[in-house]
């Protein structure tokens, strides 16, 4: 991807480069092809440059969560939406409950029974016991024989164990109604936690079951980012590292460090997890967006340093270079209403491979040159073609820094412009 945007970055430059610096005459277009073609260049410099690496984070919420029933029913209301703030317990929804009031009215109507049997086995027990009491009296007189205070005394024994497992059945409808009770509690979708609800998929009629997702929630104000890094990684990447958040949609760019890494690798990919928690009042990170981390580890030692867009891919060489103006001729105007039609000062200008030692978001450092050298920055594809001599435009480092962080839509825009300067339809935005 980045190899694809550095390529539509290079072909876009150097069309403004080559509309800025055109001949709007049909003789001077005739003439351009006999013309060294015209580059862009900047004499590199010698220093020390951030040792970096760029992540793809993942944005998670604080105490983000799924919001799942517990059962399969129909849903009967909904008084939540996307947005919406909640407090833990509140309701979200509701799924009918007619089932579910049924069952625990007849596990009610169960317990009741079980009550009930156990009261009756308590009175059967205290009689037979009354009876048992006079048997032994009538025994200690020689009135009662042996064989019927044995048998009196079994009876008792039986009321006791009846008595026993009429409690215990008590005791097992009173679960079933906690259990009837707790199936009735589950008909309605509370809030799980404190926070904000997103991606609703709840409606009414809406038949749900347990793998049916009908919210999240979570605190936008306080967000995870969680990053994925390799074995490798955990060797120099480690909590309270400064860290740069970036996210190209919105525009973000935000400093952090590195807030805790899981020391467990996964035993497949050999890879953990990095976080990094960050406050979010304004809510410019949003939950499930993903955002570009630049983790900085250290420095690199002294190398020479050019723009990320003068290494150049040659295609016939298959190999990482520079292409090195000689002889830097006299300095070219690019801005202005009336930009220089004639383009003069022609340097030769060569291919010289390098060694990138160091790459950083803008800067890379690499070896193979001297540090007093002047490298093409813009129009490397108009020297493809052979070209040992181009019109060279020295440039300082706040113009190819600026340039390089330009979008397409920006270049489209400037090439545009400068077509209709040419054409002479140009209109100035109110």
């Amino acid at each position: 991807m980045r190899a694809q945007l550095f390529t539509t970055f290079l072909t876009l430059s150097t069309l403004v480069l080559f509309t800025g610096c055109s001949d709007d005459g049909d003789q001077a277009r005739q003439g351009q092809s006999n013309r060294a073609p015209t580059v862009e260049a900047i004499q590199v410099i010698t220093g020390n440059l951030p040792l970096e690496e760029t992540l793809t984070g993942s944005v998670r919420a604080r105490n983000q969560t799924d919001i799942y029933p517990q059962i399969s029913a129909p849903v009967t209301a909904v008084s939540a939406n996307n947005g919406d703030t909640v407090r833990e317990g509140d309701i979200l929804a509701r799924l009918r409950d007619v089932e579910a009031r049924d069952r625990l009215r007849q596990a009610e109507a169960g317990y009741e029974i079980a009550r009930a049997q156990v009261r009756q086995a308590e009175a059967d027990l205290n009689r037979r016991k009354t009876s048992l009491e006079r048997v032994r009296q009538l025994r200690s007189r020689d009135l009662e024989t042996q064989a019927e205070l044995d048998n009196m005394e079994a009876e008792v024994e039986a009321a006791e164990a009846t008595l026993d497992l009429n409690n215990a059945r008590k005791n097992q409808a009173r679960s079933i109604i906690d259990e009837r009770k707790n199936e009735l509690e589950n008909t309605i979708i509370r809030a799980p936690v404190d926070g904000v609800l997103g991606l609703r998929n709840a409606e009414v009629g809406q038949q749900v079951s347990s793998s049916t997702r009908l919210f999240q929630i979570g605190d936008p104000e306080s967000m995870k980012i969680e990053m994925v890094l390799t074995e490798s990684m955990t060797g120099y990447i480690f909590p309270g590292q400064p860290a740069i958040i970036a996210s190209s949609v919105t525009g973000l760019s935000m400093e952090s460090t590195i807030t805790r890494i899981s020391p467990f690798l996964n035993p497949v990919t050999h890879t953990t997890t990095a976080e990094i928690e960050v406050s979010n009042p304004d809510r410019f990170l949003r939950p499930g967006m993903f955002v570009t981390v630049t983790v900085k580890y250290g420095e690199s030692e002294q190398a020479i340093l050019v723009p990320n867009n003068a290494i150049f891919h040659h295609p016939d060489h298959g190999t990482h270079g520079v292409f090195i103006a000689d002889n830097v001729g006299q300095e070219l105007t690019f801005e202005g209403e009336d930009p220089p039609r004639e383009l003069t000062g022609t340097s030769p200008v060569r291919f010289v491979p390098v060694d990138v030692v160091a790459r950083g978001r803008q800067v890379s450092g690499i070896a193979g040159i001297p540090n007093d050298t002047w490298v093409v920055t813009l129009g490397h594809n108009l020297l493809l073609r052979g070209a040992e001599r181009a019109n060279v435009r020295p440039v300082d480092w706040d113009h190819i820094l600026n340039l390089q962080q330009m979008q397409s839509r920006d270049l489209f825009d400037i090439i545009q412009e400068k077509m209709a300067k040419r054409n002479n339809n140009y209109t100035p935005d109110a």
